[in-house]
């Protein structure tokens, strides 16, 4: 890391620091919710536990394979049964929390010692004051090591919640991830790590303090339940319609940027996961959600993208990105690549998303019936005499132009093709293909622009009016620049888009995106 890098991380809290410190508060709230849930559960149980040991070892193992879900699966799994937002965030983190609080408190009840008890049963204390004003007190340490191993570990986990819409600092770190922007990724992993650190050191000055007095237990659990209330703030500025941006579209200049500097367009919106923003937008949990114009779930849920009057959005042609050495090396296969040039428009590309986004078809199944209707497909009869590696975006549409290609160069050529699907965003296709990892993967002509090449505001506002202009500039600063080819235009414009459902647009006369933001502004 140079001083650069440094400074624009200072650059980036200092533009964000409103964000990040509403994040804090949101990522906070997350953390002592279910850590409030978990201390109700845990310390109960393991105290009923050091009374029945018989049952320790069965529960507290249950708990520890519970804890050995991988995160990101047990969110997943809960999206069915409570939705997107802070529910299944709230359920996994409190299953997290579990296990080291139930350890530890069982650990530190069975741990008082003996004689202790047996002089506070000859003192005539009852069974209930034993435990509330001797086992407990001296438990407590034990007790109060096991919440601050539970914290720290939901910090983290926590930073998953921005998956599913829950909020949180891991939505910059999404939106690094998604754009390969080192910057953005430190600006929501350092307040992350500075939370936990804050919260584990609070926490240690907690755990000297002597829990001998009533007063001071309740002092402990209005604390937490105060920093519980954290999450349920209400956030400045909410406006009447909630939206859900996917962590790319969140971070580009192209998407959400550009709508806040040219429609001074400003949502309460959550960053989610494309892979599940449109099941949110049917069931109703969002009313606004960044998506791409040719997605078959438009079709699919009664959908409507909304027009971009001021044309924020450049033209997103798709054409393959090829390296320039694999044409060389295997000059035939410019040609086969080529046959699907000018073949799919708009309304072919959104209906093999809707045949595989809504009537969940295989991508391969879509493509091969595509290429035989089309008279394209070909069985190669040969021997194999080489490989090529394609890669491809983690959306449906990317799947699609995979299988395309793979059916292509395996009929047409002595090649034999390798996909690498599901890589993420653009920078990592990009940077994988600069790497040589890949040979080629199927890009946007808007996204060559604006992602990649950045240049300046002049060259951009004159180039991207015209789908042929900016076509050609990509193609001559692509060459330059890396030595990549694009190859000819598939013939399809997936631009992003804004995208509500029918019936609320139509109900609010919203039909651009202009519209969209004097709606909100009164």
């Amino acid at each position: 890391m140079n001083l650069s890098f440094f400074r624009d991380l200072w650059d980036f809290f200092i533009q964000n620091g409103k964000k990040i410190a509403e994040q804090s508060l949101v990522h906070t709230g997350l953390t002592f919710f279910s850590l409030f849930l978990s201390i109700l559960v845990a310390i109960p149980l393991g105290i009923y536990l050091a009374r029945h040991p018989k049952w320790a070892n069965l529960i507290i193992g249950f708990t520890g394979v519970l804890q050995t879900i991988p995160s990101i699966a047990l969110l997943g799994l809960m999206i069915p049964v409570l939705g997107i937002g802070i529910k299944p965030a709230i359920f996994s983190l409190f299953i997290y929390a579990l296990l080291p609080i139930l350890r530890n408190t069982y650990t530190g009840i069975t741990g008082v010692d003996a004689s202790v008890k047996e002089a506070a049963l000859a003192m005539g204390m009852k069974p209930l004051q034993i435990l509330w004003r001797v086992e407990i007190p001296l438990a407590m340490p034990v007790i109060m090591a096991g919440i601050r191993t539970a914290t720290v570990i939901n910090v983290g986990v926590a930073t998953l919640a921005a998956y599913i819409g829950a909020g949180g600092l891991g939505e910059f770190i999404f939106g690094g991830i998604s754009l390969n922007n080192p910057v953005m990724m430190v600006g929501g992993a350092a307040p992350t790590a500075g939370l936990a650190i804050l919260l584990d050191f609070l926490l240690s000055r907690v755990q000297n303090f002597h829990f001998r007095g009533t007063a001071s237990r309740v002092f402990l659990v209005g604390i937490l339940f105060l920093l519980s209330s954290f999450y349920f703030i209400p956030k400045i500025g909410e406006t009447k319609l909630f939206a859900g941006l996917t962590p790319e579209f969140f971070g580009r200049k192209d998407g959400y940027q550009g709508l806040q500097s040219v429609y001074h367009l400003k949502m309460s919106h959550v960053i989610i996961s494309d892979a599940i923003m449109y099941a949110a937008m049917r069931d109703g949990d969002l009313d606004i959600v960044s998506g791409y114009s040719t997605d078959g779930r438009i079709q699919a849920y009664d959908l409507v993208n909304l027009w971009d009057d001021k044309q924020v959005f450049p033209p997103y042609q798709a054409a393959l990105l090829v390296r320039k050495g694999v044409l060389q090396k295997y000059p035939e296969l410019e040609g086969v690549l080529n046959l699907l040039a000018g073949k799919i428009n708009d309304s072919l590309m959104t209906q093999m998303n809707y045949q595989v986004d809504f009537k969940k078809r295989n991508p391969d199944q879509v493509a091969k019936d595509f290429l035989l209707k089309n008279g394209l497909y070909r069985e190669y009869k040969g021997i194999k005499k080489g490989k090529l590696v394609m890669g491809s975006k983690i959306f449906s549409e990317q799947y699609i132009l995979s299988a395309l290609y793979r059916y292509l160069i395996n009929g047409y050529t002595s090649l034999e093709l390798i996909t690498k699907t599901g890589l993420g965003g653009t920078q990592v296709c990009f940077g994988a293909l600069e790497n040589g990892q890949i040979d080629f993967y199927p890009e946007y002509s808007g996204t060559g622009l604006l992602v990649i090449l950045k240049p300046t505001e002049k060259i951009s506002d004159s180039v991207s009016k015209s789908p042929e202009k900016l076509y050609a500039y990509i193609e001559g600063e692509f060459q330059k620049k890396y030595g990549l080819k694009w190859l000819k235009p598939l013939g399809f414009n997936n631009a992003y888009s804004l995208i509500m459902r029918r019936k609320q647009a139509e109900k609010e006369k919203i039909k651009s995106i202009s519209d969209l933001s004097a709606y909100l502004l009164h």
